[in-house]
């Protein structure tokens, strides 16, 4: 979820924002405001000295990422929206496994 300027309001393993209206009426599609996320990811050293020291927010402990530490303690992420549709993502042991034996 962005901010009218390209800042994250939110991340989530989980669609959101949830449409309930449209969920409510059995619509297929939940519009075009969901973004699927390819985490790139740019900082400076001091930052992720400010970063190390603090403890992770109950969010992040929720939907298990990382990026939500930086929006609870007030800093923010912009975001760009990608020009193509990115490939599969590799975000497991297994999915790397995967992309080893593609590459072979």
């Amino acid at each position: 979820m962005l901010d009218a300027e390209g800042y994250a309001l939110y991340f989530s393993r989980a669609t959101i924002p949830w449409d309930r209206d449209r969920f409510a009426k059995s619509l297929e599609t939940v519009g075009d405001t969901c973004l699927r996320h390819l985490g790139i990811y740019g900082y400076r050293a001091g930052f992720i000295r400010r970063y190390v020291s603090w403890q992770p927010s109950p969010l992040e402990h929720i939907e298990m990422l990382e990026q939500l530490r930086v929006l609870w303690y007030g800093e923010k992420i912009h975001v760009a929206v990608a020009k193509a549709v990115p490939g599969t993502g590799v975000d497991t042991a297994d999915d790397l496994e995967r992309v080893r034996a593609e590459m072979r």
